[in-house]
C-alpha cells in the first residue's frame, strides 16, 4: 500500500493517466486483516454439531484460547492471579 501511494505521487498523470487511475484504485482498496478472518474461522470450527449445546461463555473462552495460542503463559503469574481472587469456599459451622 505504501508503495502504491509513493508510486502515485511520482507518476506523471499527463504521460500515464491510466496507470495513475489504477494506482488510485489500489490505494483505496481495503487492507484485509488476517487475524479477524482467523477468529471467524476458529468460531466456525468450534461451533460444530457435536458442540452445539456448549454454553456461550465456554465457546468464547475456547475461541480466545485458540486465537491467542501463540502467546506464552507464565504459570507463576496465573497462580498469583488466582491467589489474589476472593475466597470461594464457605465455612459451615454446625
Amino acid at each position: 500500500l505504501t508503495d502504491a501511494l509513493t508510486s502515485m505521487d511520482q507518476c506523471n498523470e499527463i504521460l500515464y493517466p491510466n496507470i495513475k487511475k489504477i494506482l488510485h484504485i489500489i490505494a483505496c482498496l481495503p487492507v484485509s486483516v488476517a487475524s479477524a478472518e482467523r477468529s471467524f474461522s476458529t468460531i466456525r470450527r468450534l461451533k460444530t454439531w457435536l458442540r452445539s449445546n456448549m454454553g456461550e461463555e465456554r465457546l468464547v473462552g475456547l475461541a480466545l484460547l485458540n486465537i491467542h495460542r501463540h502467546r506464552t503463559v507464565e504459570v507463576d503469574e496465573v497462580i498469583d492471579l488466582f491467589a489474589g481472587c476472593k475466597k470461594r469456599n464457605f465455612d459451615f459451622v454446625i
